[in-house]
């Protein structure tokens, strides 16, 4: 509940603007790119990952298509987006090598907060979002202690998530804007799991065939099978250019 205060107070903001917005209806529509780094539990290197620490990404990009609706004062945007991170280096210092990818679909929702600068062809604003974020990828061992050698497929898992972002509007013609974008995303708030695909098995491979961002509950201290100590949150932070359309 904590967590979506600031997403309330945002709306609060928007609601008491109203009286002193005009009474107009906006539309914009475009698409775009991104830069994404990986933060929190998120980042780190691969033998962090085989270790059951963190997921051990680097930086990665984005690709995105963005809609914005203004009505009365009050805006509200939603944006579809993929993103993919990877990463790759050894299992443990001077031992096998691990290549890590994922891939990441976004549905994102929530109202903005445009501010107003006179004279100049510019808009800040500030924003709120919700998202339903769906996660997949890969790993590939070779030459680990642990693990056979192969690719592995991550079994897909989606996770509710929140964002907050910020930017400003440039206006570039009569009914095209650049919209220059920063955000940062929770995107495992709500829905954190740990999965055991092979249900027959007890092998070190299960805490890499799910996104398994939840403790294994077979956690032993020194067990070389289960290795996920703690839950694991996945947030990143993200630069985004959008070319908008519309009126």
């Amino acid at each position: 509940m904590k967590k979506a205060a600031p997403v309330f107070m945002l709306l609060i903001v928007a609601f008491i603007s109203l009286p002193t917005a005009k009474a107009q209806i906006t539309l914009q529509a475009g698409g775009g790119i991104g830069y994404v780094v990986p933060a929190a539990d998120y980042k780190g290197e691969t033998a962090d990952y085989y270790a059951g620490k963190n997921y051990g990404l680097s930086n990665g990009f984005n690709i995105h298509a963005k809609g914005r609706v203004g009505l009365i004062g009050l805006r509200l945007t939603g944006e579809v987006s993929y993103s993919s991170l990877s990463n790759d280096g050894e299992s443990e210092p001077g031992k096998g090598k691990v290549e890590i990818k994922h891939k990441i679909l976004a549905i994102k929702i929530g109202p903005e907060f445009h501010l107003s600068v006179p004279l100049l062809p510019i808009t800040p604003y500030l924003g709120a979002n919700v998202a339903l974020s769906s996660f997949s990828g890969e790993t590939t061992f070779q030459g680990v202690a642990k693990v056979s050698s192969a690719t592995y497929s991550m079994e897909s898992a989606t996770r509710l998530g929140l964002g907050f972002s910020g930017g400003v509007i440039l206006s570039v013609g009569p009914a095209m804007r650049l919209d220059l974008g920063f955000g940062y995303n929770l995107m495992n708030a709500s829905g954190k799991e740990w999965k055991d695909v092979n249900q027959s098995q007890d092998q070190r491979i299960d805490t890499y065939l799910a996104l398994n961002d939840d403790k294994d509950p077979a956690y032993k201290p020194l067990d070389d099978k289960h290795v996920v100590e703690n839950g694991r949150n996945i947030q990143s932070i993200q630069i985004t250019a959008t070319i908008m359309f519309g009126l």
